[in-house]
């Protein structure tokens, strides 16, 4: 296949190379930042559930040693338990009392304190009438308030005889109060906190567990939601970037992109000493279908040659749009005489086929070119495409319809130069008439056109071709007042008009096809009932040519 499109996308890339796409930064920011919320965020739920269990597990244990000790107190503490006047065996059954609650309730220490801070009793009765220090804990429970408080390795226990505990301690204060609502009196309590601990760090990393798996599954879609971004967004800078250096129509590499192949072809063949041949195609008569036929008209006609051009040009060779109308092939490594027949080929191909404006018209698709080869006729980029260019509208100028060597002048007869000399001519009648304007090149293609689909010769339609091409050269002679004139001629002024066929065909010699083109010019305006003019020739006495020419 011939090398199209993607396989040129930046000047500055070899061939089939594709353009660096950043990432976007944007999105790869946005989802670090995602994160960074989702791990603050955890860590701060953690963080509140955890001091949220470890307050309601405190207050359940408030709540239950509250219970247990106002059971206690309001069966067997006495007022003479706080000022000390109670009998040795009431406080011994107290205290024999406090250790089966400590016991029991898997309490470490249980005190029972006077508001001056002495221990009246205690489940360790060896620390009974020893003073406790003064707190602001021990102060809130005068005051009739619990002072519930964790109590970490290190700390003050404000507990005497506490039995050792290996880490936290939960101490408790709750207020005695009497009938009258006076404080007498504080019970001290402290537990091991290592149970609340457990509980509290095994519902801290399920949570934490939970929260991270939510945050996993909502970072993996958000991941998914920004690859798929990503790749949008990749697609799209690629068809941008790729926008820039494709022919919107065709889909081949533009001008510039073409002109960056050929820059990055030349330098490694300088070195290697290899060769490239370069073509500059034109599609013949190209503004005249646009003009006439609309911009429609003449994409279709571009569309058919590229599709042509790239079905006969050999693998390795790549084609671009170079202009409006013209396509650059740039051939690495090829010679001028091997990449010659594959143009040939498609010159031909585009000869057998017509371009379809609608339903009932159809006409002639030819192309002019000219192939160049570095370093034989040029030793730079800008060098090579500029002797191409001149060697193209050499083609062009001589006629068309043909592919020639830069440096090689095209075939022109004697023959030929009076051509190209009449069609100057035709030109000028052309343009002097507002009413027949580009009415020579539209006969000269329509009755090629015709001539071709009844079946007649290439070198009848070649003539014919001709012949259309300066049917009304002889209108040279005819005054522009008349030629002009917008109202109905007069008799004498019709005359004038009529006489431009014998005008034409005495300023026609030395052309090719002479012969029939004469006939062509004097008797395409002769009617099949003999009433035409000049000569008044009736059916098949007009000339085939003629009578092609009327219908076109």
């Amino acid at each position: 296949m011939t090398t199209t499109g993607m396989d040129v996308a930046s000047p500055r890339l070899p061939f089939g190379a594709r353009p660096a796409v950043p990432r976007p930064i944007l999105l790869m920011i946005v989802f670090g930042v995602f994160l960074v919320i989702i791990g603050v965020t955890a860590a701060f739920q953690t963080i509140l559930v955890a001091q949220s269990v470890t307050n309601a597990a405190t207050n359940a244990i408030i709540s239950s040693d509250a219970a247990t000790v106002r059971t206690f107190v309001n069966g067997l503490v006495t007022q003479g338990d706080l000022d000390g006047s109670a009998s040795a065996e009431h406080t011994s059954a107290v205290e024999h009392g406090l250790q089966s609650i400590a016991a029991a309730s898997e309490i470490l220490l249980v005190e029972i304190r006077s508001p001056d801070g002495t221990i009246r009793l205690s489940s360790n009765p060896t620390v009974r009438g020893s003073a406790a220090p003064d707190s602001s804990d021990f102060a809130t429970a005068l005051k009739g308030s619990a002072a519930p408080a964790f109590i970490l390795a290190g700390e003050p226990t404000e507990g005497a005889g506490l039995p050792a505990a290996d880490g936290k301690l939960i101490r408790i204060y709750f207020p005695l109060v009497a009938a009258d609502h006076q404080v007498k009196g504080v019970v001290a309590i402290w537990r091991d906190a290592r149970p609340v601990v457990t509980a509290v760090e095994r519902v801290r990393n399920d949570v934490l567990v939970v929260i991270l798996s939510a945050a996993v599954i909502v970072a993996l879609l958000l991941l998914l939601v920004f690859r798929a971004a990503q790749r949008r967004i990749t697609r799209q800078t690629l068809q941008l970037l790729e926008a820039t250096h494709l022919d919107a129509l065709t889909g081949l590499p533009n001008h510039g992109a073409m002109v960056g192949a050929l820059a990055l072809e030349i330098e490694p063949a300088r070195r290697s000493g290899a060769t490239i041949s370069v073509a500059l195609l034109d599609l013949d008569n190209f503004r005249n279908v646009n003009d006439t036929h609309g911009h429609e008209a003449g994409d279709i006609a571009l569309l058919q040659l590229a599709r042509t051009l790239q079905a006969a040009l050999p693998p390795g060779v790549t084609l671009g749009r170079y202009g409006p109308d013209e396509f650059l092939i740039v051939a690495s490594g090829l010679e001028p005489s091997e990449l010659e027949p594959y143009l040939a080929s498609a010159r031909l191909s585009l000869a057998a086929q017509e371009l379809e404006i609608d339903s009932t018209e159809r006409l002639p698709i030819s192309i002019s070119g000219a192939i160049a080869a570095f370093p034989d006729d040029a030793r730079s980029v800008t060098e090579l495409l500029s002797v191409v260019a001149v060697a193209l509208a050499a083609a062009k100028v001589s006629g068309g319809g043909q592919i020639i060597r830069a440096g090689d002048r095209p075939s022109t007869t004697d023959e030929q130069r009076t051509f190209d000399v009449l069609q100057g001519l035709v030109f000028a009648v052309d343009t002097k008439d507002r009413y027949t304007r580009r009415h020579s090149e539209d006969v000269s293609r329509y009755s090629a056109f015709l001539a071709r689909r009844i079946g007649l010769d290439a070198d009848f339609v070649e003539g014919i071709a001709a012949a259309g091409m300066l049917h009304d050269i002889g209108k040279i002679a005819i005054p522009d007042t008349i030629l002009r004139r917008p109202g109905r001629l007069t008799a004498d002024e019709q005359r004038i008009v009529q006489e431009h066929v014998t005008f034409g065909e005495s300023i026609v010699r030395n052309v090719p096809h002479g012969d029939m083109v004469r006939a062509g010019i004097r008797y395409h305006h002769e009617r099949w009932d003999g009433r035409g003019y000049v000569d008044e020739l009736a059916g098949e006495e007009i000339p085939l040519v003629a009578r092609i020419l009327a219908v076109a």
